[in-house]
């Protein structure tokens, strides 16, 4: 996540930081969220397996797909510091159904979310889906320009947000619901020069910036789901960046606007593009060291390799459209390329989950570049990993921000033609750095709460878990 100097307009970045720092628990609770997980499933349609979710495609591919705005009355702002909404966060859910059973996708655009909320929406979707809680899967766009989701009890304001949310979900879960019919599913991949790796090298240590050399994939992996006729239902892209361009850019006249960002505007140039129905989801991949490649409020680095801050304010509204739409026309074109494949024995649909034991240390707080740090070792942890399979493809996630390396490694390993790696599952929590980061003593070695060598387990379990599915 970007660090910024504190800043009394937007709140600051060291308070944000420090409520994402919150969610980390959940992440590393993965035998307590497994049981809770297993114990709410009964109240949905049949009983899960322990560890997998998965059925025989005797009776073909079903899909459904919903999206609903998350209001946010004028009445409620400011909330978090935000003062006014630019345009719309989204809630997005995919519904997929083979045979008997069901799994859900749920997307919101949030920078996180809490925990009590994602049981709210879980608790919705069941009633609404017959999904089993174990079988819902929930992530964020990862947005900066949205109020965090806090405790209910935090204040009326945040318990009135909340509620606008399961608002949200409950339209998006009906509108799936009701669109559910027989699908076909394909994939293909395209590249979109976006994203950048935003770790640079300042005279004082590494710090944020646009990293041109640095390592940045710039691949878009794109799914599309039609129904019997080739009408398409759903297009999902997953793509490696954090939707910042906007991150706490102040307006000339002083507000801090809610947007759903990059990741919004490119699902959205989708979105008109087929019209209709036709939902877009946005799965943010290893955003951990890519950001935009232009920023509204930003980072330079001058000849003498000295760091500072500037604000397009306003003007930054055109760096946004002109990047999601570059992102978008390039998922469309992708997704034009895809012919997707019948939906029967042909696509097997699981979902598995398990989590590995790494490393903890002390998460920081970092304001800015330095040439010492301190990574004091603190135990260990449990990272919960989700696989989702549908035909040949998966989708594999946690809820730490992986960076360029890591997720190029799964890849580069999976058995199957078609992998998307996800972060920001359950909310995120925070980064987990590469080994190379380490070294450098870059943001994402000092924001995270996992030790060196991390990443590399988890990618190693990931691959594991993939050659086992495949089989």
């Amino acid at each position: 996540m970007a660090g910024e100097n504190a800043d009394a307009r937007s709140g600051g970045s060291l308070r944000r930081r420090a409520f994402l720092s919150s969610s980390v628990a959940a992440a590393v609770t993965a035998a307590s969220l497994s049981t809770a997980l297993e114990a709410q499933a009964s109240d949905a349609k049949p009983a899960a397996d322990a560890s997998t979710t998965s059925r025989s495609a005797r009776t073909g591919l079903k899909v459904g797909a919903g999206r609903a705005a998350i209001g946010i009355p004028s009445s409620l702002l400011p909330l978090d510091n935000f003062t006014t909404v630019h345009d719309d966060l989204y809630v997005r859910i995919l519904l997929l159904e083979n045979e008997s059973r069901r799994v859900a996708l749920t997307v919101l655009d949030l920078t996180s979310i809490s925990a009590e909320a994602i049981g709210a929406i879980r608790t919705i979707i069941t009633k609404a889906a017959g999904v089993a809680t174990a079988d819902i899967v929930v992530t964020v766009t990862h947005t900066f320009s949205a109020p965090h989701v806090q405790a209910a009890s935090s204040g009326t304001g945040a318990a009135q947000y909340v509620e606008q949310i399961k608002q949200a979900a409950s339209t998006a879960v009906t509108a799936a619901v009701k669109g559910l019919k027989a699908a076909r599913v394909g994939y293909g991949t395209g590249k979109s020069d976006v994203n950048v790796n935003r770790d640079v090298l300042t005279a004082d240590g590494w710090w944020l910036g646009t990293g041109e050399a640095g390592a940045s994939d710039k691949s878009v992996g794109v799914t599309r789901f039609d129904d019997l006729d080739g009408n398409p239902i759903a297009v999902l892209a997953n793509y490696n960046v954090q939707s910042s361009v906007m991150m706490e850019s102040v307006m000339a006249n002083g507000d801090l606007p809610i947007t759903a960002d990059l990741a919004g505007a490119a699902v959205q140039h989708v979105e008109k593009q087929y019209g209709g129905d036709v939902v877009g989801f946005f799965l943010v991949g290893s955003c951990g060291d890519q950001s935009p490649a232009f920023r509204s409020k930003r980072y330079t680095i001058d000849k003498d390799k000295k760091w500072s801050q500037v604000d397009a304010q306003d003007a930054g509204w055109l760096l946004l459209t002109v990047q999601g739409e570059r992102l978008g026309t390039e998922i469309v074109r992708v997704s034009e390329t895809i012919k997707t494949a019948n939906g029967g024995a042909s696509s097997p649909l699981a979902l598995v989950r398990d989590s590995v034991t790494v490393g903890t240390t002390a998460s920081g707080h970092p304001t800015g570049p330095t040439k010492t740090y301190d990574f004091t070792p603190t135990g260990t942890a449990d990272v919960p990993i989700w696989v989702l399979q549908v035909g040949d493809g998966a989708f594999v996630g946690v809820a730490p921000e992986l960076s360029t390396d890591t997720a190029l490694s799964i890849k580069k390993h999976s058995p199957f033609p078609h992998t998307a790696v996800m972060s920001m599952l359950e909310g995120g929590s925070k980064n987990m750095a590469e080994a190379r980061s380490y070294a450098r003593i870059t943001y994402e070695a000092m924001d995270s709460s996992y030790a060196q060598g991390a990443a590399e387990t988890v990618a190693a379990k990931i691959g594991d878990l993939l050659e086992a599915l495949r089989g």
